[in-house]
């Protein structure tokens, strides 16, 4: 299933002294594959949308979720959106934001499921204190 997570609001792209330090310590957000953090988008940037292709399969008349994107156990897995540092090559990663396939409406994750389009997760990446979002947060699902 295709999956398409949009992402606004970005805490870099405010203005203030918060925003600064983002983006002097050159702050960057991006997807968690396995271990590893790819599509990296800066902090300053205006949005950041991801595409994912997420396996499912049936497994005693429920919908599973698997693949490189996804992590958790059965019946608890979601998605890492990252937040790091970058030098260089190098990403050092200090917060991450978990997108959970179980707040997803099963009717969404169904349709998705079966080809009737792309599940989108719609989101502000930023914190009521201006911070990057982290911990557990709650996108706007849909199907387009």
């Amino acid at each position: 299933m295709r999956i398409r997570i949009e992402g606004h609001d970005l805490p870099g792209a405010r203005p203030g002294a918060a925003a600064d330090a983002l983006r002097l310590a050159n702050v960057h957000v991006g997807v968690q594959r396995k271990a590893e953090v790819v599509e990296l988008v800066p902090v300053s940037a205006a949005s950041a949308t991801w595409e994912l292709e997420v396996p499912g399969r049936e497994v005693d008349g429920l919908l599973d979720v698997g693949g490189p994107w996804v992590h958790g156990r059965p019946g608890a897995r979601f998605l890492y959106l990252s937040w790091g540092n970058v030098d260089g090559e190098s990403f050092s990663m200090f917060r991450r934001a978990k997108l959970m396939f179980g707040e997803v409406p099963t009717a969404l994750l169904r349709g998705a499921y079966d080809g009737a389009g792309v599940l989108v997760g719609v989101l502000g990446l930023t914190d009521a204190s201006g911070a990057p979002v982290c911990a557990r947060v709650r996108p706007r699902w849909e199907l387009r």
